[in-house]
């Protein structure tokens, strides 16, 4: 088998001096995770410098590592890829990766939706081609997140999905340049990070900066449900196809119905003017709207339909993003809806309807939304009524949840805590067979801690970066 990187192909992609010749099966920017043969790329981050895990890294059997610098201590033979800046350098491998590779590139963006959306697309293309479709490990859409899947990308393979996010102006611009995809969906344009963005119009034309980026010929997956659609629009360049999704009569890929059954959601969709009936094996609307945009990427790219929605049968929802876990509790069982990677408005609404159609007692965890600005209390507060209406009890976490824990009438109030760790156990001590618990809340609020100390429910959260 062929390296991925071969020692003269590493160097002049990354455009440095290695100080031994040497290949690499795959590229990781974390010692604790990077695979036997990879590439470890020492970044230098907000907190901490990759350099300092240098010789870590080539203990656990990194095939060599790029560095801006030698660190201390590594013996004179340690294989080194020696570069200017180790972050520009591996942006270098991505578009060298992208350049090389025949694969039909799918970039997915959005507020919320964007890593259910590309899981959903990659179980429908693996059905068509097992073995050849690439996807980031984790989440990874980010200035270091996309070069990182780039650079993983092989050069046969048929299909990369690749996500790409943003919480600040100007970043998905050059992320989708590097990527030049083929399909370019835009799931959604909500309040996530609009304390950096400053309205729902600039979150709307940040979105927008994908389109640019489409090769030549290329379909654009736009929500045809959103006000900001013309907005949207006004970034495709000419010569790329529109497909719209979502639940209006115009939608291209449109849902018909959604039903909740036990453990799931039957979907019934029009899609380019096909029928097409699945079952997910998770519940919600919201996934279902998820679904038109793999559906609608699926024939973009030449997919039957049908076959897609097929091969969407049985999908459930991600670690963090709505997986379902019995809780074994003394007397017997309690069931988590685990939310707890990321949290909007949009997105805890979604939740909250999904926790309305459990049985027993509905508990909501919620904690605080981040990035919000000055609209943080405006937007905790105004999921009193879904909160109201879904849940029988309710705990927060976090100053802002607070304010909306406050408003709540006395019956639904089970308790509040500065922090998850506070709140943890107290969560523990209230379950009882039969309940319905939803853990969500933004990543920064560490709502995971909430979720591994529940009784029986172990740890599932997302790897970490």
């Amino acid at each position: 088998m062929n390296a991925l990187w071969s020692p003269d192909t590493l160097v002049i992609a990354a455009g440095g001096r290695a100080t031994q010749p040497f290949g690499a099966n795959g590229v990781s920017i974390d010692s604790r995770t990077l695979r036997q043969g990879d590439l470890f790329i020492a970044l230098q981050g907000d907190h901490r410098d990759g350099h300092e895990f240098v010789a870590d890294a080539l203990a656990r059997g990194a095939a060599g590592a790029m560095v801006s610098r030698i660190p201390p201590a590594l013996p004179p033979d340690a294989p080194l890829l020696l570069v200017a800046d180790t972050l520009a350098a591996l942006h270098r491998l991505g578009e060298f990766a992208r350049a090389r590779s025949r694969a039909r590139v799918i970039a997915i963006t959005g507020s919320v939706g964007k890593t259910t959306t590309k899981e959903m697309l990659r179980r429908v293309l693996e059905a068509v081609a097992p073995s050849a479709v690439h996807t980031a490990r984790a989440s990874y859409n980010n200035r270091w997140g996309v070069p990182l899947t780039l650079s993983e990308l092989p050069p046969d393979a048929a299909y990369a999905v690749m996500e790409i996010g943003t919480n600040h102006p100007g970043e998905i611009a050059p992320l989708a340049a590097l990527a030049r995809p083929h399909v370019a969906a835009v799931i959604a344009a909500e309040k996530t990070h609009i304390g950096q963005f400053g309205s729902l119009e600039a979150i709307a034309d940040e979105k927008a900066c994908i389109l640019p980026a489409l090769e030549p010929e290329g379909t654009a997956i736009l929500p045809r449900d959103t006000p900001f659609l013309p907005r949207l629009m006004a970034r495709l360049p000419s010569g790329r196809r529109l497909v719209t999704f979502g639940a209006g009569p115009l939608a291209e890929s449109r849902l018909i119905e959604a039903e909740a059954v036990e453990g799931g959601t039957d979907v019934l969709a029009s899609v380019l003017g096909r029928i097409v009936r699945f079952r997910l094996a998770a519940a919600g609307r919201h996934l279902a709207i998820d679904s038109l945009a793999a559906l609608a990427a699926a024939v973009a790219l030449g997919l039957d339909p049908e076959a897609a929605g097929t091969a969407l049968s049985g999908f459930t929802a991600l670690p963090g993003r709505g997986a379902r876990r019995p809780l074994q509790l003394a007397g017997g069982e309690a069931l988590l809806l685990d939310e707890s990677y990321n949290a909007s408005a949009a997105s805890v609404r979604a939740a909250l309807a999904v926790l309305a159609l459990e049985r027993g007692r509905r508990i909501a965890v919620l904690g605080d939304m981040l990035e919000l600005g000055e609209m943080a209390a405006e937007e905790h507060l105004s999921l009193a009524p879904d909160v109201t209406e879904a849940a029988d009890l309710v705990f927060a976490c976090g100053p802002m949840m607070g304010l909306l824990y406050e408003a709540l009438p006395p019956r639904l109030q089970g308790a509040a805590a500065a922090d998850a760790a506070s709140l943890a156990p107290i969560v523990a001590s209230a379950l009882a067979p039969g309940d319905a618990v939803l853990v969500k809340g933004s990543l920064g609020s560490q709502m995971r801690v909430i979720v591994d100390a529940l009784p029986g429910s172990g740890s599932h959260a997302p790897p970490r970066a």
